[in-house]
């Protein structure tokens, strides 16, 4: 049985943790990396997109970071219960015209009893900026 550590019931350390394990898998740009947090059958709404299932995952995730250059991403814990965990996030990246974008949002994670996301629900809305206003 796989199991990705810190486990649910989440405490705030363990909370933190694991949006800093998220945050940092997806700064690889690594959609194999990243979609081994979720469970097989994962159930994503992202946008307007629907994603299930860990090979969904990797292509969602391979499309976006082909088109998404430069991608560098923060997440911050917003609340957390059980095995339920919300986040703010913002990130940057550039589209290959050059123009640069901040993008922010919300996500709602419900994860497994043994540590893989099972739900991730995510609002996202992006703001064009210019590459001297970056912040990441």
């Amino acid at each position: 049985m796989e199991q990705k550590l810190p486990l649910p019931p989440f405490t705030l350390e363990t909370a933190i943790k694991k949006v800093q394990l998220a945050e940092d898998a997806w700064n690889s740009q690594d959609p194999e990396r990243v979609s081994l947090a979720y469970t097989i059958d994962t159930e994503w709404r992202n946008r307007s997109e629907f994603v299930n299932g860990r090979e969904e995952v990797v292509k969602f995730l391979t499309g976006k970071w082909q088109k998404e250059l430069d991608y560098k991403l923060k997440k911050e814990l917003w609340a957390f219960m059980d095995n339920r965990i919300a986040v703010r996030f913002e990130y940057e990246y550039h589209n290959k015209e050059g123009q640069w974008f901040r993008a922010y949002g919300n996500e709602n994670w419900e994860f497994d009893e043994n540590g893989l996301m099972r739900k991730r629900y995510a609002s996202i809305n992006d703001l064009a900026i210019k590459e001297e206003d970056r912040r990441l």
